[in-house]
């Protein structure tokens, strides 16, 4: 009689943690979702968060609603998605900076990337490229590489800080071969493309859409982009990994995640609803049309991705001795 009792108690408590998950997965989301971008409005992550709402909100019968919190190189805002209530209700952008700042800014962090925050999709990457002004003698990866090792510490290259995406990308190519080359940084993707088109720096680490326009005129050479396959909008550019770098893999990529606290319905929920919009046409269609490559990822993978992410950037940041902080 007492091990029936127990069976049934047992029976009985699973029955209602069953019934208990599908209220939550049912009832969710019961608000709008504050997306919190930690960018300026107009930027990057308002196009790519703006794009995938319209199928999201028609989805979820829910708004989303963007929340802009740049500064302090994404920390401020990715602080503001931790503090949120953990109900699911609030997504947080990310990039490479989420991946970057335990590398670069660890004292500044009040937070743990893994611990306390949970992938729950990756929408899209863009390769970043390499280019050089026409006067200088390389029109290959190669062939910089040649040249820089003729004139140690003499070739160089603008990118948006030391310790920031682009940079990052560089060292991974550089620190292997051992090269001298002098990083120039810059506020912003507009300063470093005047400086490598009025010869100012050798050659610019710089966003593929930023690129295009020069390279079409002439005014610029691209050596190669960081993605693993050749851009469509440049197909005639090569890889860093066909220019004799295999598996040469480094891009821009943005997602979403939120607080690891949140329940795992939610993020379940949120991360099918945004592969969904990515496989609409016309949500392709725009990102494709500025540059993006749709390249969807679910939370578990994502979370996978951030993981590997870490170790690569730490390791960099070790080997050159970068810190901001």
């Amino acid at each position: 009689m007492h091990t029936r009792s127990i069976h049934r108690f047992v029976g009985l408590a699973l029955t209602l943690l069953i019934v208990a998950g599908n209220a939550v997965a049912q009832t969710f989301p019961s608000k709008p979702i504050r997306w919190i971008i930690p960018f300026p409005a107009g930027g990057t992550g308002d196009l790519l968060v703006r794009t995938v709402s319209v199928p999201m909100t028609n989805a979820l019968q829910q708004n989303i609603v963007p929340d802009f919190r740049p500064g302090g190189a994404q920390i401020i805002g990715t602080e503001l998605a931790l503090r949120a209530p953990p109900d699911g209700h609030t997504l947080l952008f990310v990039s490479n900076s989420h991946t970057n700042n335990p590398a670069v800014r660890p004292s500044l962090l009040r937070y743990d990337t893994v611990k306390d925050f949970a992938g729950v999709a990756r929408m899209a990457t863009s390769p970043v490229i390499i280019v050089i002004h026409p006067s200088v003698p390389a029109k290959t990866v190669k062939d910089m590489v040649a040249l820089a090792r003729s004139r140690p510490g003499e070739l160089t290259y603008g990118t948006m800080g030391s310790t920031g995406t682009h940079n990052l990308m560089m060292l991974a190519l550089s620190l292997p071969e051992r090269l001298k080359l002098q990083e120039v940084s810059y506020k912003g993707i507009a300063p470093i493309m005047m400086a490598v088109l009025g010869g100012e720096v050798a050659m610019a680490v710089t966003n593929l859409p930023d690129a295009v326009p020069y390279l079409d005129k002439g005014r610029l050479h691209a050596l190669a982009v960081s993605s693993p396959k050749r851009s469509p909008a440049v197909p005639n550019v090569p890889t860093i990994a066909e220019s004799g770098y295999p598996g040469f893999d480094r891009q821009i990529w943005m997602g979403a995640a939120m607080a690891r606290a949140a329940p795992r319905e939610a993020i379940t929920r949120l991360g099918n609803e945004i592969l969904r919009a990515m496989e609409q046409p016309e949500v392709h269609a725009a990102l494709t049309k500025v540059g993006f490559i749709p390249a969807p990822l679910d939370p578990e993978k994502f979370d996978a991705l951030i993981n590997n992410e870490l170790v690569r950037n730490a390791k960099i940041a070790r080997e050159a001795n970068l810190r901001a902080d």
